[in-house]
């Protein structure tokens, strides 16, 4: 049986940006209770999240940006950044162990003592560009964990997928003149954050769809457009962009996605991986926010990382 680490931390509940903010720390209880209904909690590994430290975050944002960043964190009540992204006294301390979650996933796929980790996080971290927090987003969970397999573990050549609604802007301007990064997008367009639309770099194969794109367009463009430039590129080490807010349920975006097509790409990316002789995937949670849809929709993810 496959060995899933499943990497998440009490302080990712505290952060919250106020009443009815629709990135809230229900979604991570959905996440848990779903995962005890379902009985999959028996077979994960689950562990505490360290918290990152500047080193860490400063190979993907820049040292001043992420210091300025940490200091922005207000005494008492809500401090708006931007209308959607906004920070309460505790906001850091869970920023800090969404990014170090993706570290601890690093190390522990690379060091053999999981053969893949789902990250289940918040704040997410897609949006985050360099310099700019942004879409619920501080931090790029998954750029620093990139770079800390880069930078640290000495990997020449990863990917990252991105099937969250809306388009990983952050990850794209921190890889887009690193060509040890593919990045396989597909999201809503024209929709927030507005960008995506032509692709930066041979390495970038993002994929803008209309509203209203289902499943099976969904499977064509991963079967046809991602898995080609993927297998080209041979990656060491798969991470992933776990969205769900591309599920049909959740208001946020409008397409059509259910939980059998987060289980069908979750395979593919899986077979991809044994394909390039090694298996390790880090999956780190971003969008979805209708909770039942993400509850159902990671349940589907983490089973078939953990073969189950």
């Amino acid at each position: 049986m496959t060995t899933t680490a499943f990497i998440s931390h009490r302080d990712c509940f505290l952060h919250d940006m106020g009443a009815h903010h629709p990135e809230c720390p229900d979604r991570l209880s959905a996440i848990n209770d779903r995962l005890i209904a379902a009985g999959l909690d028996l077979f994960l590994n689950f562990v505490d999240a360290p918290v990152a430290t500047v080193d860490n975050l400063a190979r993907a944002h820049p040292r001043e940006y992420v210091e300025e960043t940490l200091a922005a964190v207000p005494d008492h009540g809500i401090r708006h950044l931007d209308p959607d992204t906004a920070m309460c006294p505790h906001t850091m301390k869970a920023a800090l162990r969404s990014s170090g979650a993706g570290v601890l996933a690093v190390d522990m796929v690379l060091r053999g003592e999981a053969e893949n980790a789902f990250c289940a996080v918040r704040p997410p971290g897609h949006h985050a560009e360099r310099a700019k927090p942004m879409g619920f987003c501080f931090f790029n969970n998954v750029a620093v964990a990139i770079r800390h397999a880069l930078e640290v573990h000495g990997l020449q050549r990863v990917a990252v997928i991105d099937f969250d609604v809306h388009h990983g802007n952050g990850t794209e301007d921190i890889f887009r003149d690193d060509p040890r990064v593919m990045m396989a997008s597909i999201f809503q367009h024209p929709f927030y954050p507005y960008s995506g639309a032509d692709n930066p770099a041979p390495h970038m194969v993002n994929v803008p769809v209309p509203a209203g794109t289902r499943g099976e367009a969904f499977r064509e463009i991963v079967t046809g457009k991602w898995m080609p430039a993927l297998r080209e590129h041979r990656p060491e080490m798969i991470f992933i962009s776990a969205g769900f807010d591309a599920h049909y349920e959740d208001d946020m975006g409008s397409l059509g996605l259910v939980e059998a097509d987060y289980a069908w790409v979750t395979k593919q990316l899986k077979d991809l991986a044994a394909e390039c002789g090694h298996r390790r995937i880090v999956s780190m949670l971003e969008g979805g926010y209708a909770l039942s849809s993400l509850a159902r929709s990671v349940a589907a993810h983490v089973k078939v990382l953990a073969d189950l």
